[in-house]
């Protein structure tokens, strides 16, 4: 199977690099995988598809303000895993200026480089905890071709992040409010979002792809409510992911905490998820694979043409896709 397979053109105009003032104002493609039907219809509508049974399951996890700068603003420092308070594993940029043993600073706090990993990441040891809301800022991804605002620090968040831990928002969750949410049945899982979730697939074959790691936690609650529900609907490829990591190893959702690098693309089975809310993704993502996998490659590239005629929002910002 071949990542070229997964491209497709998108206008750069399409890319949503600003939110709407309402979150619940995106519009919603639904693809209907039994027919091949879709539909045009407003995110405020999604509690009209929920029927008797359904779950919807969430990832509560909460961005930090990951991405640091020294004082020059000439080294970048991307914190991927706080090993702990005083000990990060970092992507850095420029790689040249981060040699075992250099120092960084940010804000107060001195670090130094003390070791370097085989793919080019860094792990620094700070002096003193580093003032994250201060001096740290949202990695907004690249496609958004901006730097991130404090009005960011609450839009790209959704209304119920909990816990503290992914880089990037989980953004099929950033169209709901309280309000909707209160019409449907519903329950939660963490997977803290890594850098690599966003990143398009490099290998020419799908199949030589390597998924990075990210944690996860599924409650004794959420386990149990997958387990009576009718439809589960999986809010966004991050529970998805979740969801059917655990599905995979144990042939059903159990409660449990682990990580997971699961890669999903068509020839997958789904296991626990039987719909999906979701934005557009990047060509030759993950992502795109991911949804192929559970629509049809066939039937999703035909919605995301059609979604480009539409002139549809992409991206995190962007419009939704249900697949039911």
């Amino acid at each position: 199977m071949l990542t070229a397979d997964f491209d497709y053109h998108l206008p750069p105009e399409l890319i949503a690099s600003e939110p709407q003032a309402d979150r619940a104002a995106s519009r919603m493609m639904v693809v209907r995988r039994d027919t091949g039907l879709i539909e045009h219809r407003q995110f405020a509508e999604l509690p009209s598809f929920a029927r008797e049974g359904d779950l919807f399951v969430f990832n509560d996890t909460r961005v930090v303000p990951a991405r640091f700068f020294s004082p020059d603003g000439r080294r970048e420092v991307l914190r991927l895993e706080a090993i702990t308070p005083l000990k990060w594993r970092c992507m850095i940029r420029p790689g040249r200026k981060f040699r075992l043993g250099d120092e960084i600073t940010i804000g107060e706090s001195t670090g130094h480089v003390i070791e370097v990993l085989e793919n080019g990441e860094r792990i620094i040891e700070w002096q003193q905890p580093v003032d994250e809301d201060r001096h740290g800022h949202l990695a907004l991804p690249h496609y958004m071709n901006r730097e991130d605002r404090p009005e960011d620090r609450e839009r790209y968040q959704t209304v119920y992040a909990k816990h503290s831990g992914s880089i990037a928002a989980p953004t099929a969750g950033l169209h709901f409010t309280p309000e909707v949410m209160a019409k449907l049945p519903h329950a939660f899982v963490t997977l803290h979002v890594g850098v690599g979730t966003f990143q398009p697939v490099k290998a020419e074959k799908v199949e030589e792809h390597v998924m990075h790691s990210e944690r996860y936690t599924v409650p004794e609650t959420t386990a149990a409510a997958v387990a009576q529900a009718k439809r589960v609907i999986a809010v966004g490829t991050t529970a998805s992911r979740t969801l059917e990591s655990v599905a995979q190893k144990h042939g059903r959702v159990i409660a449990e905490t682990g990580e997971t690098n699961i890669f999903i693309y068509p020839g997958y089975q789904f296991k626990a998820v039987n719909a999906l809310l979701t934005n557009f993704h990047l060509p030759k993502s993950s992502l795109i694979m991911l949804v192929s996998a559970l629509a049809g490659t066939d039937l999703i590239r035909q919605a995301y043409d059609e979604a480009v005629r539409e002139r549809y929002r992409f991206f995190s910002y962007g419009d939704c896709m249900l697949i039911v």
